[in-house]
């Protein structure tokens, strides 16, 4: 159960970070019921607001041809054309936004140290520029370098007390290396900055699991549910509802995250337990077959069944 815990936080975290690259995803369109408000998003100034670019100069033709390449999602051309614009006026300070932008293409084609390089590029000339720390964090954690990751998020709730998003996934991250005092601590700074924030519920649902706590979880993972509904969340809500031998209450769960996201390995495993429990050995089989069908290795689907 800790290797699918874990598991199941680094894919929450996943989510959270890579939403990074569009800054805001819709958030102003979510729906929240009473009892569970948005987080406060506060607008901040994009890294290139420094001086107006002069459309005549060779620099903004370079700029403008790399946004052609983009737009056709031809990406190396794109950076081509970028380093280009960088290499004629070096000392730009739009430079920023043109390495985080090479960064990105970088990150999307799965180039992710040079990716790390060039938002930490970017980083160096806008030091507080908080959407390329949260972009180099982001990284940081698809290489596995949690710690570095760490550090980039406290940089960013220096800058701004009040990014939740950053405190957030530093608790989630805090939990999953093993220390459930810094999470805490995190989502309760959360919760000083909005009472009713949905982000800090469903840090604390994480957190009451990992305790063992798996009743307290799933009544937080469910206030969380009942606003956005998710495979993730589903999926450790199921998790809990297992453990505490709430099993058809499991089953609807799992359904409902298969319908959200069927390529998660993990739904299956979680399918797979249910019905060892319901001493379904045929059905386990089968759903353990399945989640090594979608990606999952054979030696850990088996030991997170315990067979």
């Amino acid at each position: 159960m800790k290797r699918l815990l874990n598991t199941t936080i680094m894919l929450a975290i996943a989510v959270m970070t890579w939403g990074q690259v569009g800054v805001a995803i819709n958030r102003e369109n979510m729906k929240f019921e009473k009892g569970v408000k948005p987080d406060p998003v506060k607008v901040k100034p994009p890294v290139d607001n420094t001086i107006p670019i002069d459309t005549s100069t060779m620099y903004f033709a370079l700029i403008d041809s790399a946004q052609q390449c983009i737009m056709a999602e031809k990406w190396q051309q794109a950076e081509l054309f970028l380093l280009e614009a960088i290499k004629s006026e070096p000392s730009n300070p739009n430079n920023s936004l043109l390495l985080s932008n090479i960064a990105t293409m970088q990150r999307r084609q799965g180039q992710l140290v040079e990716a790390i390089k060039n938002y930490s590029y970017a980083i160096d000339l806008t030091p507080n520029a908080v959407t390329l720390l949260h972009n180099r964090a982001a990284v940081y954690i698809l290489i596995d370098s949690l710690a570095l990751a760490q550090a980039d998020y406290e940089r960013i709730m220096l800058i701004d007390e009040s990014d939740v998003e950053s405190r957030y996934t530093h608790g989630m991250l805090a939990l999953n290396m093993g220390d459930p005092k810094t999470a805490e601590k995190d989502f309760e700074d959360i919760l000083r900055i909005n009472p009713n924030s949905g982000m800090a519920k469903q840090g604390q649902g994480y957190l009451h699991k990992h305790a063992g706590e798996f009743e307290k979880a799933a009544q937080c993972f469910s206030e969380v549910i009942k606003v956005k509904p998710s495979a993730t969340l589903l999926a450790n809500r199921a998790d809990c509802y297992l453990a505490t031998k709430r099993l058809n209450d499991a089953s609807l769960d799992i359904a409902n995250a298969l319908e959200l996201d069927p390529d998660d390995p993990y739904i299956y495993i979680l399918r797979a337990k249910l019905n060892k429990l319901r001493f379904n050995r045929e059905d386990m089989e089968r759903d353990i077959k399945l989640a090594i069908a979608h990606g999952l290795d054979e030696t850990e689907a088996k030991a997170l069944i315990g067979e």
